[in-house]
């Protein structure tokens, strides 16, 4: 007999990195939990930096480039826009699935500051704005969203 009482789900979390947590890794936050309400999965995201400090050229709280591909796929964020926000280990220790954006750039960051994650996060190729264009990037990370999604439980 089936029990109709509604059960809550446990949500889980995947853990977006990138240098600044300005662009690659806040896109990749946003654009999951946008498809997390239309299609839940039982999966929230959430995004950090491993260097802020190399952001201090940044100009707002997240980048022009995320802004557009997110408005290019009918996302647009309520004001106040949240900081970039530093790793730290619990947020690790809080995530059931963690990726660093690349693993040319991020693997290093991650085995200085926290060697004990460095061979349980998830490294993809998804490169900044100096090695490939926005759109590109940010068309390749959507595409990387969507597999990691049909994968997941």
């Amino acid at each position: 007999m089936r029990n109709n009482c509604a059960r809550k789900r446990l949500v889980t979390r995947v853990l977006f990195l990138c240098t600044g947590n300005y662009y690659r890794s806040r896109f990749a936050e946003v654009l999951w939990n946008h498809r997390e309400q239309e299609t839940p999965s039982g999966w929230v995201a959430d995004s950090r930096g491993l260097c802020l400090g190399l952001g201090l050229g940044n100009i707002g709280p997240i980048s022009q480039h995320a802004l557009r591909g997110l408005r290019a796929r009918g996302i647009h964020l309520a004001e106040p826009i949240r900081a970039p926000q530093q790793a730290a280990a619990d947020d690790f220790a809080a995530s059931q699935r963690v990726v660093a954006m690349s693993a040319a750039e991020h693997r290093k960051m991650v085995l200085d500051l926290f060697p004990d994650w460095v061979d349980a996060v998830e490294y993809w190729d998804i490169d900044d704005v100096d090695l490939c264009a926005p759109e590109a990037a940010l068309a390749k990370l959507d595409g990387r969203l969507r597999e990691l999604r049909a994968e997941l439980p």
